[in-house]
């Protein structure tokens, strides 16, 4: 008798399993991975000038941040010509793509799946759907040609801290990275240049230059529209934007 699936290996296989079966399962499982980057990577390349757009879920479209969001949108849209990509889901992603919707252009939502379902916006013209963080956020970052965030969560933060590491790294081309809503991120600023840099000396200097925080719309629609089309692919030093 097949015993009951386990919920806490986190495999979703039963328990106990033979070493063909974990083999076979995690064979499936890569299978899934690499379907899931494969589709991601399409989808995205299908829309060769493209700006992401990173924001808390919990906002209503009443929000001020979520206001200025759609706005922003709805410039970079119809002023550039640009598809806004969001996750697909409420609060920011959903003023993003209300935004880019409204002003006639490209609206894009990469929508992941989880337990409780995740409500999918209908401000999108095209949606993917997601089961891996890992895989939407890849597609989320590939190929942008700037990142725009604005106040979040976890989730928020955690996507910030991963695009400026890959960017620090040379993992991905350099381009504009913009802050929105500096009572927000001036403190973490502050943290960032008074812990990180000054005290512990665990980043250098001119780390401090991969993001720019700034409320100022027409200051973002311009580095945008200056910036070189993305093709995802990490240049050599002498290739990369000054800093």
């Amino acid at each position: 008798m097949t015993s009951k699936k386990s919920e806490e290996n986190g495999f979703g296989f039963t328990c106990p399993v033979s070493r063909g079966e974990f083999c076979h399962e995690i064979e499936e499982r890569v299978g899934r991975i690499g379907k899931e980057f494969g589709d991601g990577f399409v989808f995205v390349t299908n829309y060769p000038k493209s700006v992401s757009f990173f924001g808390s879920a919990r906002f209503t479209l009443e929000n001020p941040y979520s206001k200025k969001a759609e706005h922003l949108a709805g410039r970079i849209a119809k002023e550039l010509r640009y598809a806004v990509v969001t996750g697909g889901s409420a609060g920011i992603m959903e003023a993003a793509n209300k935004g880019a919707f409204e002003a006639g252009g490209e609206s894009l939502g990469l929508n992941i799946r989880l337990p409780k379902k995740q409500t999918e916006n209908p401000y999108t013209t095209a949606s993917l759907d997601f089961s891996y963080f890992f895989a939407r956020r890849t597609a989320l970052s590939y190929a942008a040609e700037a990142y725009i965030f604005f106040p979040g969560g976890f989730g928020t933060l955690d996507e910030f801290f991963e695009i400026i590491t890959l960017v620090q790294t040379h993992k991905i081309k350099r381009i504009p990275i913009f802050l929105v809503g500096s009572d927000f991120w001036k403190p973490l600023d502050e943290f960032i240049r008074e812990h990180l840099l000054k005290i512990h000396k665990t980043i250098n200097s001119h780390d401090l230059d991969l993001y720019t925080i700034t409320d100022n719309e027409d200051e973002i629609v311009e580095s945008i529209k200056n910036a070189p089309i993305s093709d995802g692919i990490p240049r050599k030093r002498e290739e990369r934007l000054p800093k």
